[in-house]
């Protein structure tokens, strides 16, 4: 597989697609906030609620959408998905330049916004299995997670000068126009979906909801490295705020360095997501997947230490380079692991049944360790996340397992 290979034109039109609607997100990375404490006055509480709860109802919102979207076409549902936040956000300047904004409507649109990204994450996943053969899968994710973090380095400092300039409603505008682009690029994307063969069932059941989680917690493999993600993506999360609180606050640095100390340790994500393929082709997949998920585990107890000055704040710089390095490693091998051991029918509910546990996580760890940070203080709490996630590794594939095997599609019978 060479650096350089082409996947299609129909890839190149989704690929875009993502990194259109991944920069018009960071542009407007910390927007809500901004209109909530600047334009309506919203307290620490009602901040904070904005993001957890937001997260939490998006993701309770999504869980009967994965079995609805599994028997039907991805590509319309990845469109519709890109509507649905194009129009949800752009609610948020009308009613600012109507004079009608509310707190109340952030949250719902913060709640759309959730469910319609968990979506749209669940059909893209089941759409990339089928549109490209299983020797490419791990060159796509690459390429997905090496534009993830490029638009992590620019669109945070490019928002930064927008809302500077023109205010955090027309970041949201901004953002609200990339899932427009987005949706067209999906459309352009040309080439015949087939309609993936329905169950017997034609209506939902109650125990359809479930499906994701009992497909995941049957394989032997796919169980343990999802209560791995789980956990890794929840108490990293989890200790932001308090982070966030030490540098800013105790700490005394400026917001600018705070910034800084995240946004340009962002590259080590595009050098990971490099390495990802050559690192498979020499060790494996299973391999260099508990490798880098063992290592990514390593760094995060090294944020307990920062002290203030220069030299606290190359400290956070390295800690945050070492991690996300690890993570652009381990992103797209653990996307193509995830793809390669789920037959096609199952792609969609599982990848939505990971998303909403993640996202479940996260919100209630964030919240336990905001009172752990509040009775113990941020610096010994993040210490307690970091001692935590030391131990995360031991949930990896250590052994390897035979893929399941995936049911014959009506086309393959014809």
């Amino acid at each position: 597989m060479r650096s350089g290979q082409r996947l299609g034109r129909r890839f190149g039109w989704l690929w875009g697609a993502y990194g259109t609607s991944a920069l018009g997100t960071w542009l407007a990375f910390g927007a809500f906030p901004l209109i909530a404490v600047r334009v309506l006055d919203a307290g620490p509480a009602e901040v904070a609620a904005l993001s957890s709860a937001g997260s939490a109802v998006g993701a309770a919102v999504a869980v009967p959408l994965g079995p609805w979207v599994e028997f039907r076409r991805k590509r319309p549902v990845l469109i519709a998905m890109d509507l649905v936040r194009f129009a949800a956000l752009l609610t948020v300047p009308v009613a600012y330049a109507l004079g009608a904004l509310t707190f109340l409507q952030l949250l719902l649109v913060s709640v759309v916004v959730a469910a319609a990204d968990i979506t749209f994450r669940a059909a893209s996943g089941a759409h990339l299995k089928t549109l490209l053969p299983a020797a490419d899968l791990l060159v796509a994710n690459a390429r997905f997670e090496s534009t993830a973090w490029t638009t992590t380095i620019i669109g945070p400092p490019l928002g930064g000068a927008a809302i500077g300039l023109l205010g955090p409603v027309a970041t949201v505008a901004a953002d609200a126009v990339s899932y427009l682009l987005s949706a067209l690029g999906i459309g352009a994307m040309g080439g015949h979906e087939p309609l993936p063969e329905r169950r017997e069932a034609v209506r939902l059941r109650a125990r359809d909801l479930l499906d994701g989680w009992r497909h995941i917690l049957a394989d032997a493999t796919l169980r343990p490295l999802f209560l791995h993600t789980a956990l890794f993506n929840g108490l990293v999360m989890a200790a932001s705020p308090l982070l966030a609180v030490l540098m800013l606050g105790r700490l005394g640095f400026a917001p600018w360095q705070y910034g800084l100390a995240f946004a340009a340790p962002s590259i080590g994500g595009l050098l990971g997501s490099r390495l990802a393929r050559p690192l498979v082709t020499r060790f494996g997949q299973r391999r260099a997947l508990v490798m880098a998920g063992t290592m990514r585990a390593i760094w995060p107890v090294g944020l307990a230490f920062p002290g203030s000055g220069t030299a606290g704040l190359l400290l956070v710089m390295g800690v945050e380079l070492g991690l996300i390095f690890c993570c652009g490693v381990f992103n797209p091998v653990h996307a193509t692991y995830r793809l390669e051991r789920t037959a096609p029918d199952r792609v969609t509910r599982m990848l939505s049944a990971w998303a909403v546990t993640t996202k479940a996580s996260t919100a209630a760890l964030t919240a336990v360790w905001g009172v752990l940070g509040g009775v113990l203080g941020p610096r010994t709490a993040i210490g307690l996340a970091g001692v935590f996630l030391l131990a995360t590794p031991l949930l990896l594939p250590h052994r390897a397992a035979a893929l399941p095997s995936e049911p014959e599609s009506a086309s393959s019978r014809a």
